[in-house]
């Protein structure tokens, strides 16, 4: 079961602050009219404890008003400026290993609504060579990474492993030729526009279903994965429409590939 964490944080900040509220207009003003009549009734000052007895809260509004601010925090932190995300699949090797905890730029491509993601306000939009977060347009509730390799009105084309943006080939320069555990593999520097980065290449394979010429609509961009052959992307199933954006890559902060490891900062870096 995919679980929507966003909606879920935000119903913990609604249900906290509404239960706050409650005690705020209601419960509040009872606590000091039992205990004004204390005093008219006794004709004295309440002793510490019963004064302490006359002032407890319920401990349902005890709670929700001491995890309030520090959940509504998050909510503002997640929703606006930051939000953290951990690589859970090698398409974007090498740029992004498995395990690579990464922080998302929220407000790069404008601010949203939390869970429904309308955009509110606007700054920039995505470019060519930016990685970015977005939900997967047939299942909004997985968030997947790629790079942006297509804007509205481009044509992409990608035949027998080589890219053409609008007509003109992407440079590549050669790197290495390696290999890991299951195959023979090359690395390559792609240039888009004044952004470099890796790619990688597996070489005897080739997926006919992974070519094509696609023309960009407005509002959609075109997303592909730095693991070329690896890499389940718009090749595939399509564009990404605006709405589904949920903000742009910026910095790997910790690796950690399973529990049964230690966590290390040797990828820690800018997200070219």
């Amino acid at each position: 079961m995919d679980i929507n964490f966003p909606l879920l944080l935000v119903l913990a900040v609604f249900i906290t602050g509404l239960v706050a509220l409650f005690d705020r207009l209601v419960l509040l003003p009872k606590r000091k009219l039992a205990i004004e009549n204390f005093k008219s009734s006794s004709g004295s000052e309440p002793d510490g404890e019963t004064l302490a007895s006359l002032e407890k809260e319920p401990s349902i509004v005890e709670t929700s008003k001491s995890i309030f601010p520090v959940l509504a925090l998050v909510l503002v932190v997640r929703s606006f400026l930051f939000e953290p995300f951990q690589i859970p699949s090698g398409s974007m090797i090498p740029t992004l290993q498995v395990g690579d905890f990464i922080l998302v730029n929220k407000f790069e491509y404008g601010l949203r609504l939390p869970v429904i993601g309308t955009k509110i306000v606007s700054i920039n939009e995505p470019q060519r060579g930016d990685v970015m977060v977005f939900k997967e347009p047939q299942n909004p509730n997985i968030n997947f990474i790629k790079r942006v390799i297509g804007i509205p009105g481009d044509e992409i084309r990608y035949l027998n492993k080589k890219l053409t943006i609008n007509g003109k080939p992407v440079p590549e320069k050669y790197i290495a030729q390696l290999r890991d555990e299951s195959r023979a593999y090359q690395l390559f520097e792609e240039t888009i526009g004044s952004k470099s980065f890796e790619i990688r290449k597996d070489l005897g394979v080739r997926s006919l279903r992974a070519e094509g010429v696609w023309i960009i609509p407005q509002g959609q961009y075109f997303m592909m994965g730095d693991n070329r052959d690896r890499s389940n992307d718009s090749r595939y199933w399509g564009t990404v429409p605006e709405k589904n954006i949920v903000g742009k890559a910026v910095y790997i902060w910790m690796h950690w590939p399973s529990w049964t490891q230690l966590p290390g900062f040797k990828n820690n870096g800018t997200i070219n």
